[in-house]
């Protein structure tokens, strides 16, 4: 809707109304013509404003609503002892990012002008002058805080059951306030050095890297801090028995599990088409009714097929694989389909939304093996699922990404995916983001794991962990309960009962009575 740059120009509707007998009159009736033309012309602006803002608050509020589907899975894949634990670490995710995101983050990711690396207009730090000088309005703030919480919500999945409280409050600040705000401003800020919506069109590789929703900007930078401060630590105690043999340590609540996968579910469509920030511009004014509210739509329908495709993949892989059919691996098969079409799902047709979903999971199912191999422990498979998913969805985007919906989302005539005939250079700055990612979050976040760990601020004790962290930090358990599956409290000679099937036809050996 263009209509903040429709003029009226009363001389020139003069000469349409004028005659010989009454050109004073006519000009008259022009002026007062052209007056209430631009009223409506104002209002009609006004209520486009309006409406994307309106459309932006209710996308900030899903993506919020997404914290209570993070809280919910997370408590129903830990053991019950830790449950009091994880939901108020989630809580805190949010509460603690809220004001370092506020102090911090945001200018850091936004601020503008600003140089190529990171965000440092003093107007933006604690929103001093905002949104005065920024055009935009506090709706887009909100949006962008919900996001940042989500990437602490990635990580503390990832060290769950055995982290010291204080370090949650330590690692959530640093980086909802300096890690993730710096990776969004490279991609996502006008300004960022591999930005595909630069202002100066100095792109890279003539693209930029297309990251629309955040396969890397927030599944990879939750899922590599995840992935360091799982490695500092190290696996939870019985995960590993003496003979390095893969113990499972179940969650405590399916029903928690799949209660939390449907709200990330819902909270995806804020995720995903919400990421347009705008719902009110008109694309080809030769197609009618087609504008960019129909990207939106189209969005929506990507990201559930590719979720939908990698739920019924994980489904029939695990049951070929271990032999039966486990919702927990379904939902979490979902949730990496999801987080794989997050970069591409505003550029890519539905039905390339289907291969990335089908990849996704055996990406997911790879690395968890992969997992498995080198004794590396994460409950809720959040480095594997956001980190590994994350990256396969930015390469997905660079291969599948077509050359009229990337014009029409990010305009111009620019690279797009390699197998649609867009040549390599969107998919080089595809796997450039993948690179710097890992790299800054490295160098970043595996020091301040590593620094807590030697502070002995990170794990908690031997006897803490095995009495869970209810009854020791946090005055008593979630509820009444009996975790007869919670192998760390049983004798050393019981491990053998639980060692995880290798194959379809392996299963559980009694467990021993000596």
């Amino acid at each position: 809707m263009d209509t903040a740059t429709t003029t009226c120009a009363a001389g020139d509707l003069a000469v349409l109304l004028s005659s010989s007998s009454n050109s004073t009159s006519s000009l008259a009736a022009a002026t007062f013509l052209c007056s209430k033309f631009t009223n409506i012309s104002n209002k009609l602006s006004d209520t486009t404003y309006a409406v994307d803002n309106t459309y932006l608050l209710f996308s900030a509020y899903l993506v919020f609503a997404m914290q209570l589907g993070f809280a919910m899975l997370c408590a129903g894949s830990v053991r019950a002892k830790n449950t009091m634990n994880i939901m108020l670490t989630n809580v805190l995710d949010a509460a603690a990012g809220a004001i370092s995101y506020y102090l911090f983050g945001f200018a850091f990711a936004f601020g503008t002008p600003s140089n190529g690396f990171i965000g440092r207009h003093h107007s933006f730090f604690a929103l001093s002058s905002y949104p005065e000088r920024s055009g935009a309005d506090f709706s887009f703030f909100l949006y962008q805080w919900a996001f940042a919480i989500a990437a602490a919500g990635i990580t503390s999945g990832s060290i769950a059951e055995r982290t010291q409280f204080v370090a949650y409050l330590i690692y959530s600040s640093f980086l909802t306030g300096f890690v993730y705000p710096t990776v969004s401003h490279w991609f996502w800020s006008s300004d960022g050095w591999a930005s595909a919506t630069r202002s100066d069109n100095n792109l890279l590789f003539g693209s930029g890297a297309i990251d629309f929703a955040g396969s890397g900007v927030v599944h990879m930078v939750g899922g590599i801090a995840g992935l360091w401060g799982a490695l500092v630590e190290g696996p939870r105690i019985g995960r590993f028995d003496r003979s390095g043999r893969s113990v499972a340590l179940r969650g405590h609540s399916a029903s928690l599990v799949v209660l939390g996968t449907f709200l990330l579910w819902f909270g995806w469509y804020g995720f995903n088409p919400g990421s347009f920030l705008t719902i009110l511009k008109s694309y080809d004014r030769s197609r009618p009714y087609y504008g960019q509210w129909s990207a939106v739509g189209r969005t929506a329908v990507t990201t559930t097929l590719s979720g939908c495709t990698a739920a019924l993949t994980t489904l029939f892989s695990k049951r070929l694989l271990a032999g039966h059919w486990n919702v927990t691996d379904v939902c979490n098969g979902l949730l990496g389909g999801f987080a794989a079409i997050t970069s591409g799902c505003a550029v890519v047709e539905p039905w390339a939304a289907i291969v990335c979903g089908f990849m996704a999971s055996w990406v997911l199912i790879g690395f968890n093996w992969l997992a498995k191999k080198f004794k590396y422990d994460d409950p809720l498979e959040a480095a594997q699922l956001h980190g590994g998913c994350g990256a396969w969805g930015l390469i997905f985007t660079g291969l599948f990404a077509t050359k009229e919906y990337v014009n029409e989302v990010y305009s111009g005539d620019r690279p797009y995916g390699l197998l649609m005939g867009g040549g390599g250079k969107l998919l080089a700055a595809q796997i450039v983001q993948i690179i710097v990612i890992v790299g800054w979050v490295t160098v970043t976040m595996g020091p301040l794991f590593y620094g807590l760990h030697k502070m002995n601020l990170l794990r908690i004790s031997t006897e803490d962990e095995m009495a869970g962290m209810d009854m020791t930090r946090h005055g008593g358990f979630a509820y009444a309960y009996n975790d007869e599956d919670d192998v760390s409290t049983k004798p050393w000679g019981q491990m053998a009962g639980k060692v995880e099937p290798t194959s379809r036809s392996s299963t559980p050996t009694p467990p021993s009575t000596v």
